[in-house]
């Protein structure tokens, strides 16, 4: 009985949990905040296995069939990136028990939980709506989630990164509803496969156009492509160092995923990319951004500034993939979307770490790391080699067939500005290593008070470090569920934009 309504559980168990979570104590809201999480992430995984083995399936909400109900639609690329995001979910929970008794106030970690708990609902009922109006109802869930919890941190200059934040969120979730309802006016549907199916016989319309324009404007500016992004650096530097971590792991991810759905699902890859050109601005604005924000990243201090740019950077891979329109360039796009989320989620816990001792993330403070916390560092470093995209790391397998779709089309301009960015990576994570291996503690610090973090913080950076050597070993399961998901989205979606666009004529 319970199967039947898997598609809704990743929503709907941390949606009750999140007002319960506020009336407990802090070590009850934990427990039950990570529990849920813990659920979630079987669902998904759940979720996945069934996508692979029997293809999408579709659960309508209140048993009202679409597209007069809401539909819940689930295939392998949603579920793919929905195991990425309870996954990660789960071990930033476990993390942040301790963490967070250093950066919030005792008396707003119990809001933390649920303010936790409600961005995970929104970010899970993102991927797996079928509907292009619940989808902006989810993204605000999760967006007002997400700006709670950057506000959360004791440090008062999250305030005004809050604000920026929410500021241009708030115009790109309105950029988004503009777009939807244009959409609406001329086809008179907001279920997006009926919006596909609806779509092409308003061929040229000048209301589906913009409605394509302002659709693309307000996701990039969510996923924080260049030069939409200038939200991102404030907001990963204050926010408390659990929810960086959650955040650069997911929330970005998610909106990217967002722009995937409605290029290849609702508008269709030929319509967007051939007749609209916006592969060739995507390309540019992609490659542009992970130069400027790698060379941006390079000079940064502060350690969460520097992989927060990183993460910018990072971005413009994936949408590199997404622009290449072929199918190896969608599926290393997907791979990098998950496999980023290990790396990234690992390297700001580690950063996270290094405050919980230090009390600082400046690169200064990281000065000597290396020897007196040993298992910190060597997290760090091992998901630092990942980001560069050393071979044995899930980031090599991304870059790898990010490289491979740029070959196959014969692109070797566009598979040497990857191999460059990734020679950037080099330089900022080197800094950060430098200081931990070779140089010493500062004077003024006591090495008796510099040791390991507890393990409870060890313990999810490590399984996040080892996924990223695990997965870049045995890549079966990661290159199998994007290959089937990039051929879904690209292969299948093709042949029915394409048959729909000849029945329109």
């Amino acid at each position: 009985m319970l199967e039947q309504h898997l598609a809704a559980l990743p929503i709907i168990l941390p949606l009750i949990a999140a007002p319960i979570a506020l009336i407990l104590k802090r070590s009850s809201a934990w427990a039950m905040a990570t529990f849920v999480s813990a659920w979630a992430c079987v669902v998904s995984w759940q979720l996945l296995m069934q996508t692979l083995s029997q293809g999408v399936f579709s659960y309508a909400v209140g048993g009202w069939p679409p597209p007069w109900g809401i539909e819940l639609r689930v295939d392998t690329a949603n579920a793919f990136v929905l195991l990425a995001v309870s996954g990660i979910s789960t071990l930033v929970l476990i993390y942040a028990r301790l963490s967070i008794e250093k950066e919030i106030k005792v008396s707003r970690q119990s809001l933390y939980y649920t303010a936790h708990l409600l961005c995970l609902a929104g970010l899970s009922g993102i991927l797996v709506t079928g509907d292009a109006f619940n989808l902006f109802v989810f993204l605000e869930i999760s967006s007002l989630a997400t700006y709670t919890l950057v506000s959360l941190a004791a440090d008062r200059r999250c305030l005004p990164a809050t604000f920026r934040y929410l500021v241009m969120g708030t115009i790109g979730a309105t950029f988004i509803l503009i777009g939807v309802g244009m959409l609406y006016m001329n086809t008179g549907t907001l279920n997006m496969q009926d919006l596909a199916s609806r779509i092409h016989f308003y061929d040229g319309s000048r209301t589906i156009n913009t409605g394509l324009a302002f659709i693309m404007v307000g996701v990039s500016i969510k996923l924080a492509l260049f030069p939409l992004h200038m939200w991102l650096p404030p907001a990963y530097t204050h926010a408390p160092s659990a929810v960086t971590a959650f955040l650069a792991s997911t929330a970005t991810k998610v909106a990217v995923y967002v722009m995937i759905r409605f290029i290849f699902s609702v508008f269709g890859p030929e319509y967007v990319f051939e007749q609209m050109g916006m592969n060739l601005i995507l390309m540019v604005f992609a490659i542009v951004g992970i130069f400027k924000c790698s060379y941006v990243a390079s000079f940064q201090s502060n350690v969460k500034t520097l992989l927060a740019y990183s993460s910018i950077a990072q971005i413009g891979y994936m949408i590199l993939g997404v622009s290449l329109f072929s199918i190896t360039g969608l599926m290393a796009g997907l791979l990098h979307i998950f496999n980023h989320s290990l790396m990234k989620g690992a390297l700001f816990m580690a950063v996270g770490a290094v405050f919980y001792r230090m009390g600082s993330v400046d690169i200064k403070s990281f000065r000597g790391l290396g020897k007196h916390m040993p298992f910190t560092m060597a997290a760090f470093t091992i998901a630092g080699l990942s980001i560069i995209g050393v071979p044995l790391t899930v980031g090599f397998v991304s870059k790898w067939y990010l490289v491979t779709a740029a070959l196959e089309q014969e692109h070797w301009l566009i598979a040497a500005f990857v191999l460059a960015g990734s020679l950037l990576a080099v330089i900022y994570i080197g800094r950060v290593l430098e200081a931990a291996y070779l140089q010493k503690l500062p004077e003024d610090q006591d090495p008796k008070q510099v040791k390991e973090v507890p393990w409870p913080m060890l313990l999810p950076m490590w399984i996040l470090v080892i996924a990223n050597v695990y997965f870049g070993i045995d890549t079966s399961l990661i290159v199998e569920a994007a290959n089937t998901a990039s051929q879904w989205l690209l292969q299948d979606n093709l042949v029915v934009h394409h048959g729909l666009k000849e029945v329109s004529q």
